[in-house]
């Protein structure tokens, strides 16, 4: 969600080489990303006079958005929107967790596409930066049926743990008690595929962007956090099968 619409298209457009269609304007103006014909993600712009911070949300899949919702809240989390349908492409509702990190539930319609992952300018991860990983892990557990653990991956001691839908990882959740940003709390951060870490930091900064942080490297892969000209943070990460 942006303030604005037709500025943030030529800045993601120049730096994944999204290209760009209209989309519901069921909730105002809208369009999905497109890389190579594939929808990779969606922008929308908030309503003029309305001051809300710009961020990625990110979507989780659901059979029922209904379900999902009652559940959300039994849970000691909030919906905020929905469920709703969506000019017959979905049902889709707004939430946050019981740390209060926003993100959205998406019951797929008619015309979901095929995962298009790890692909340049598309997504490769999301991860929730939370007070700690505890509570918020048994809550998505609890919610989505995720297998929560943690990463063997990691340094022992570190507060990570990772989502999964069986054997493959879809999410982590980082406990970074004292280093989230005071304008945001705990959030989600979507990392999405690029061919070189370098070269897309100057490109940000080139497009009106900036960077957050230097590249580093883990064992997912070499990456960095970077910010949109209008403040909404993500990250950039060159997987390790490249």
């Amino acid at each position: 969600m942006v303030h604005d619409l037709a500025a943030s298209r030529r800045f993601y457009g120049g730096l994944f080489g999204w290209e760009f269609d209209e989309g519901p304007t069921q909730l105002g103006a809208y369009v999905r990303a497109l890389r190579d014909g594939h929808p990779v993600a969606g922008l929308g712009e908030i309503a003029r006079g309305v001051r809300r911070i710009t961020a990625w949300l990110p979507y989780i899949a659901t059979n029922d958005a209904d379900g999902t919702a009652a559940l959300i809240r039994e849970c000691g989390g909030t919906v905020a929107v929905g469920p709703l349908d969506v000019e017959q492409v979905g049902r889709l509702g707004i939430a946050a967790d019981v740390g209060g990190a926003a993100f959205g539930i998406w019951e797929g319609g008619p015309r979901r596409s095929a995962r298009y992952h790890g692909v340049e300018g598309a997504v490769s991860w999301n991860e929730l930066f939370a007070h700690d990983t505890s509570g918020v892990g048994k809550f998505y557990e609890r919610v989505f049926g995720y297998d929560v653990g943690p990463e063997p991956a990691r340094p022992p001691g570190s507060d990570f743990l990772t989502l999964r839908i069986g054997s493959r990882p879809v999410a982590g959740i980082r406990g970074a008690a004292g280093q989230l940003p005071h304008d945001r709390g705990p959030h989600w951060l979507t990392y999405f595929s690029v061919l070189d870490v370098d070269e897309t930091l100057e490109k940000v900064v080139a497009l009106g962007g900036r960077r957050l942080s230097d590249p580093e490297t883990s064992p997912f892969g070499r990456w960095a956090r970077v910010a949109d000209p209008e403040g909404a943070p993500f990250a950039v990460i060159v997987p390790p099968e490249r």
